[in-house]
């Protein structure tokens, strides 16, 4: 078995907020905006925009009332703690740091090698609009496991 990632859907703080910025973000991915779907069923309180491409969805939803005042803490648990995207380089990483700072996303930890996860490992960290960590990686997968 192939294990396949087929879509991730986060919840938001700010649903309108997130797609703004994730509008400006996704193209930066690979993502393009004519296969964004956007769904809305009040009965549930459920508004879900999904951005699609080959490899995955991913997708914002919007927080149910009794939640919509919680902090989010990426550690506590059930929480998504942060998501990584991969691309093919470490130059593709340095031209999407620049990118990603150009669309206003807060950066945690600029461009550098982490050698504690494999000797390789090259990534930025930033926050988007949500205050939700997200990384932009290059690693040779063949060095992970050694």
């Amino acid at each position: 078995m192939k294990p396949v990632i087929d879509h991730i859907h986060i919840t938001v703080s700010d649903f309108e907020r997130a797609e703004k910025f994730y509008d400006l973000l996704m193209p930066l991915l690979g993502f393009d905006l004519k296969n964004k779907e956007k769904d809305d069923i009040p009965d549930h309180e459920y508004k879900i925009i999904e951005y699609h491409h080959n490899n995955f969805s991913f997708g914002i939803v919007n927080p149910r009332s009794p939640y919509v005042n919680e902090k989010i803490s990426r550690r506590k648990p059930g929480s998504l703690h942060h998501v990584a995207f991969y691309v093919d380089t470490p130059s593709d990483v340095n031209i999407l740091y620049e990118q990603i700072k150009e669309i206003g996303a807060t950066v945690v930890h600029k461009p550098q090698f982490y050698p504690e996860y494999c000797k390789d490992y090259y990534s930025f960290f930033f926050k988007d609009s949500e205050g939700i960590e997200l990384e932009i990686v290059n690693f040779g997968r063949t060095n992970y496991f050694v």
